[in-house]
């Protein structure tokens, strides 16, 4: 199957066309939004941290931060730094650049001189790159170059009997198509980890699927968290969600039923196609970060209970089988699948009706998130407990 796209200089398929001013550190952040402001096409993002870190969490960061950069739907990056950051903003340049070579600048505001030089260099830099990037034309690619991010927030009873099975189905389609599907939110895998386990490709698969899911308890025993006080949440639970064992076996139906190929980190490109599970955190906008760095083009979001949700870099899908928030929630809503709960229509039906919003979506329709301005991003900064485990290589 065809779509439209445009084509990146490392032979990528971006959907969008964005300009992204990146902050290396949460004191570029309003120096960052300045800039897109005044850019057409350009976007910044929010960084919380960016300095002060050690270990895992600068590993993290840097990793984010390439990814982002590297996500087929920018056409290029302003880096905005400091200068004085833990996150050095010439050293990510450097990394940036070994695995993508689409257009990228730099500056810093204190080798600027403040926050209104460095603003009116950034924006020279960007509007350049927007000139640029306007000469761009959308050509045909095969449908196969689409990597889809999956996830689910206020998740409800109806989630796991209709939207995330029928987003499932929507998956194996896309799979069968060449493409791939990243499945995450670890700890939302607690209890089904033995499922999915099942279903790798291989030993090493097998081991690193457990290995999240048994890591992230072991986190939760050291410090003595019950993740129920979490998981499900109030509104998970008010939705008719009983356990976390029943909110999973809702979630890694999202997945469809296709072989697990391989096990990747927070925001780590996939190397295989098919189905790929991302070891992320629970929060809904940290575990899209993820997948964005990972290379993700756009998501599909299943809800119970409605979310505004959107994403500054890639467009996302809002679909309910709750014919109650749909209408309640229209402006956020992309697609009502309530037909499977009245018995009217099959979750296959569903699927394709997911699969064909996604095809439209990846040829330029807005979704709702995206006609709003929608731009919500958060790169995981050990704010909750979640524990990165180590894989097999």
């Amino acid at each position: 199957m065809k779509i439209s796209a445009y084509k990146r200089p490392d032979g990528k398929y971006g959907i969008r066309n964005k300009i992204l001013i990146l902050p290396t550190v949460g004191c570029a952040n309003e120096t960052a939004r300045l800039i897109a402001q005044q850019v057409n096409g350009a976007v910044s993002i929010v960084n919380r941290k960016g300095c002060g870190q050690i270990g895992s969490g600068v590993e993290i960061m840097r990793r984010t931060l390439i990814g982002l950069s590297a996500n087929p739907n920018v056409y290029g990056t302003v880096i905005v730094g400091l200068g004085c950051e833990t996150t050095q903003p010439y050293k990510l340049r450097e990394e940036i650049e070994k695995v993508s070579n689409k257009p990228i600048e730099i500056i810093t505001i204190q080798d600027e001189g403040g926050t209104l030089k460095a603003i009116e260099k950034g924006v020279k830099l960007a509007r350049k790159m927007a000139e640029d990037m306007s000469r761009l034309q959308r050509e045909e690619a095969d449908i196969s170059n689409i990597i889809l991010a999956t996830n689910c927030g206020g998740s409800d009873a109806t989630s796991g009997l209709s939207a995330n099975p029928a987003l499932g189905y929507c998956s194996d389609v896309l799979i069968r198509e060449g493409g791939t599907v990243i499945l995450g939110e670890t700890t939302e895998l607690i209890g089904t980890e033995h499922i999915l386990a099942a279903r790798a490709k291989d030993e090493k698969v097998k081991n690193n699927i457990l290995s999240i899911v048994k890591g992230l308890e072991n986190e939760f025993i050291r410090l003595g968290i019950d993740v129920r006080g979490a998981n499900p949440t109030p509104g998970n639970m008010k939705g008719g969600l009983s356990t976390l064992e029943e909110k999973a076996l809702g979630g890694i139906s999202k997945g469809g039923t296709s072989t697990i190929n391989q096990v990747v980190r927070y925001g780590e490109p996939p190397k295989e196609k098919g189905l790929v599970i991302m070891d992320t955190p629970g929060y809904d906008i940290e575990s899209v970060t993820g997948m964005v760095a990972g290379g993700a083009q756009i998501c599909v979001f299943t809800t119970g209970r409605g979310t505004p949700i959107g994403n500054p870099i890639i467009p996302v899908i809002k679909i309910t089988g709750n014919k109650q928030t749909y209408e309640n929630m229209i402006d956020n809503m992309d697609l009502d699948i309530s037909g499977v709960i009245r018995g009217e229509k099959s979750i296959s039906e569903c699927g394709e009706m997911i699969f064909q919003e996604l095809v439209d979506v990846c040829n330029g329709k807005y979704t709702k998130a995206e006609s709003y301005g929608f731009g919500e991003l958060s790169i995981y900064g050990n704010m909750e407990v979640w524990c990165s485990c180590p894989l097999e290589d």
